[in-house]
């Protein structure tokens, strides 16, 4: 059934697009004075400070002004008059087909003379609804442009961005049917008070927005717009694209198309993606979700008016937010009860994502490491073979994203004597670590593989950062000649995942007691170095399984 309801302020017209002309003897005011819709604090069950974007240095904060645009020319004078629109004799509705199961009442648009589908939507009254125009809250599409996007030249320096808050940062905004035009600008006015909020800029946080419907397409990058000002223009621009509320299917094309060095993606800032649910997905989150934390990517999930009880049957993926977020321990979600009440919620986000430290899912198996290969030089193996090594060692070591922040990697050759090759201050980058590698001289002598591993933690685990996951690849062609039992209890004691890799002579049972519990997973043999190669994607794929499969709360 069609809700013949309009949800409109008093004295304004379901129909915007009519033009009325001003009463005559009624002067109006030239200019409306801009004010944020953002909440100085938001009441989330928590303790909020406000986010706050820091002044650009050798300015002051100024109002922005907002003025009416006529025809294909713009004036700003004194008596200028802006026209108010007369009450509409009525407004007309379209004949709608039937509802698809689960789906909520249908409900006239404002600002339309359609209807539109409300989808998640129940036709429950809200006491905020009734209001469109919430206290400190502009519309978009009102009929006004900003005075700032009329000048041509900025009278202000340009902002670096605030160094506080450097995060590389994606939206996937809802554009489906479901949500209809209303709450559309209402979503697109909280990204407006996102990018007035932050300092949008090089050194500091950079914004970029994929609308998902049936499909997700980027409306801009992260490269796009490297100021506040020229963001919330673009964000004014977006249309609706409708459709179904495919967030899972957005969340994927995230992954694997957003944060690319090609969109603007730094590497050095975290990677967050804020996903705007209108009810819930239509399709399942779960496992594309999944795929992004495993990508480093931290996500946000912001559910706007939820499903009721008598409606969590129809819902595809029950307890799909908890599924998708970083962690479940509510530093991730954000439910709101309205769309007239998510304004309030600029803040409690912008503190969240701003707070870098606690972006958990910004480690990853290739970023969060620091590896140590200890490496067999003894007599036996022969020169030609330690060449094969060291190139099994290299393609390990290119499968990280190597920096002073991010994998470091270590190495020690041993015979009856022990060597520090590098260490991992050594080299802060994969091109000089695999030339490091590459320089790494033959030295032949017996296998003493126990005292290597003590060698080892003094000379490379002892500098390891308190935060970074240690990792032990050691790689044998025998039995060691003293005993590897006590120093390998020592490195499990202290936090060293160790892996054992044999060759030709190396003995398994040794091997099992170098390895880290459960010994499958971390202990590896071949019958001939040449055969080496053949293991690199095992050992990284174990590497990253275990990292992956740690508790998320």
């Amino acid at each position: 059934m069609v809700s013949s309801r309009c949800r409109c302020r008093a004295g304004e017209s379901p129909s915007s697009s009519q033009k009325v002309n001003p009463k005559r003897g009624v002067t109006y005011p030239s200019a409306l004075t801009y004010s944020s819709a953002k909440s100085p604090a938001a009441k989330t069950g928590e303790a909020t400070t406000a986010y706050q974007k820091p002044p650009v240095p050798g300015t002051t904060a100024q109002p922005v002004t907002l003025m009416q645009v006529t025809g294909a020319t713009t004036t700003e004078a004194t008596a200028t008059s802006l026209p108010k629109p007369s009450p509409s004799a009525g407004s007309t509705t379209s004949s709608l087909g039937p509802q698809p199961v689960g789906h909520r009442s249908w409900e006239l648009d404002l600002g339309s003379t359609s209807s539109y589908a409300s989808g998640h939507h129940s036709p429950r009254a809200n006491p905020g609804e009734m209001d469109l125009w919430q206290p400190g809250s502009v519309l978009l599409d009102a009929g006004f442009v900003p005075k700032e996007e009329l000048s041509t030249q900025s009278l202000e320096p340009v902002s670096q961005g605030d160094p506080n808050c450097k995060v590389d940062l994606s939206f996937l905004i809802d554009g489906s049917s479901s949500i209809g035009k209303r709450r559309f600008r209402i979503q697109k006015q909280f990204l407006a008070d996102v990018a007035q909020a932050l300092d949008i800029g090089p050194g500091g946080p950079l914004m970029g927005v994929v609308q998902y419907g049936d499909n997700p397409a980027a409306q801009f990058n992260l490269r796009t717009h490297m100021n506040s000002r020229d963001l919330k223009t673009a964000i004014e621009k977006i249309t609706q694209r409708g459709g179904l509320s495919n967030a899972g299917r957005a969340i994927s094309y995230m992954t694997k198309n957003f944060f690319s060095k090609a969109n603007g993606n730094r590497g050095a800032a975290p990677n967050v993606a804020v996903v705007i649910v209108d009810g819930w997905p239509t399709d399942k989150v779960e496992e594309a979700s999944r795929f992004a934390r495993e990508s480093g990517i931290n996500i946000f999930f912001i559910t706007v008016e939820g499903a009721t009880e008598n409606e969590k049957q129809y819902v595809t993926e029950p307890n799909f937010s908890n599924k998708a977020v970083c962690r479940t321990n509510g530093f991730y979600s954000l439910n709101v009860q309205s769309w007239f009440s998510l304004h309030k919620t600029v803040q409690p986000l912008l503190k969240r994502i701003c707070d870098t430290d606690r972006l958990a899912c910004s480690k990853t198996c290739w970023n969060s490491a620091d590896i140590g290969f200890v490496i067999d030089g003894s007599s036996s193996v022969g020169t030609g073979n330690f060449r094969t090594v060291l190139q099994f060692v290299a393609n390990i070591s290119k499968e990280f994203e190597i920096s002073e922040t991010d994998t470091r990697i270590g190495a020690v050759q041993y015979t009856y004597e022990q060597r520090l090759e590098f260490g991992f201050e050594d080299h802060s980058t994969k091109a000089d670590i695999l030339n490091a590698i590459k320089r790494v001289g033959y030295w032949s002598g017996g296998t003493s593989t126990g005292a290597a591993i003590n060698y080892a933690l003094e000379q490379l685990f002892k500098k390891s950062k308190p935060n970074k996951r240690k990792l032990m690849i050691l790689i044998t062609d025998g039995r060691s000649y003293d005993d590897v039992r006590i120093p390998a209890m020592v490195a499990h004691h202290k936090g060293v995942i160790t892996y054992a890799i044999g060759v030709a002579w190396a003995a398994q049972d040794e091997l099992e007691v170098i390895a880290t519990h459960p010994a499958n997973h971390h202990s590896f043999f071949v019958d001939e170095f040449d055969n080496l190669h053949k293991f690199v994607p095992k050992v990284i794929q174990n590497i990253c399984t275990e990292f992956n499969s740690q508790p998320r709360n």
